[in-house]
């Protein structure tokens, strides 16, 4: 295997899939809201690739800085190469900053205003794990400016590869994905408890426990919920089956908050994301009919056979639990 491909190979393990599939969502999510997506545009190509390029240059450095905590967060993770042993420390610094320059060329071929948001999910990369700010030890920035890089970064990118012109209603469903980001990524801290209590990681979940972190969770879940549906604007049927998305969210909060530590925790998190992820495109998919002017017994047709699916999905998962394990480590 020559240089190029063990490179090309090296950035597919850094594009953790699962959460690169997440910021891509949020990105068809801001276009969608101006009906960008009735057609194909090479601009979206673009803007997901300054994504994921933007997230490589993130994932890179932060495994350089936390090889001591992934070491016992994640010795046996396939997307942690620097700890299998898979890459050194100079792969993924050349990988680095080939990413940052290819965020900053995709940024720049769709104009000033997504140069300017590659630059910030660049800077905000560094600034999370890198000293002087290190904002990843810092209790309540942490998830504030991790949403920022992978909700409104990616919307706003959005609305940009849609030639968009940002409106209130843009306002109101970023701030809920936001919040509804905010419910998935403090839960983050009980998969990493372990590494970050030995390296002095000052966590909501470290700080506070368990119930403040959960009750945290929930209060963000509902807030996101409500501006979810007060910017996209369903029709009752839709709004209802989007309901069922939450409830689950919720039970599945429930069961996180009375589960023993360990293995019990992840089920309930696994499951929540999944769902989670149900909402999101479940909105999107309303927006996309609406964008093509289906009727609102259309979008909730769709709505309706998309919530069979996940439900289904759901109950099976909790049937076999293992692999809402394998699924939410991934």
């Amino acid at each position: 295997m020559n240089s190029g491909e063990r490179g090309l190979l090296l950035f597919v393990r850094m594009l953790r899939y699962r959460v690169a599939l997440m910021l891509w969502l949020f990105m068809l999510l801001g276009a969608a809201m101006h009906g960008g997506l009735a057609r194909f545009r090479w601009t979206y190509l673009v803007a997901g690739l300054a994504l994921a390029f933007a997230y490589v240059a993130a994932t890179t450095v932060n495994d350089i800085a936390d090889e001591g905590i992934d070491r016992l967060n994640h010795p046996r993770d396939p997307g942690r190469p620097l700890v299998s042993g898979d890459a050194s420390v100079r792969d993924l610094r050349l990988l680095h900053r080939a990413a940052i320059a290819g965020a900053l060329a995709c940024g720049a071929a769709l104009g000033p205003a997504a140069l300017l948001l590659a630059v910030l999910s660049v800077l905000i990369g560094r600034a999370y794990s890198m000293p002087p700010l290190r904002i990843s030890y810092r209790t309540y920035a942490a998830p504030a400016v991790l949403g920022v890089a992978y909700v409104l970064v990616p919307y706003a990118l959005g609305v940009v590869a849609a030639a968009g012109t940002p409106g209130r209603a843009d306002a109101v469903l970023a701030a809920g994905l936001y919040a509804l980001f905010l419910a998935r990524i403090n839960l983050k801290d009980f998969r990493d408890r372990e590494g970050d209590a030995r390296f002095g990681r000052p966590t909501l979940l470290l700080r506070y426990g368990k119930t403040a972190t959960c009750a945290l969770s929930a209060c963000a879940l509902l807030l996101g919920d409500v501006l979810l549906v007060t910017a996209v604007r369903p029709g009752a049927g839709v709004a209802l089956l989007l309901q069922l998305f939450v409830a689950a969210i919720v039970w599945e909060l429930r069961a996180l908050w009375h589960a023993p530590a360990g293995r019990d925790e992840q089920i309930a998190i696994g499951a929540g994301a999944r769902m989670g992820n149900g909402l999101l495109l479940g909105v999107l998919g309303c927006l996309v009919l609406r964008g093509q002017g289906a009727p609102g017994t259309d979008q909730a047709l769709f709505l309706l056979a998309l919530t069979a699916a996940f439900g289904t999905g759901f109950w099976a998962l909790a049937a076999r639990p293992d692999q809402v394990v394998i699924g939410y480590k991934g």
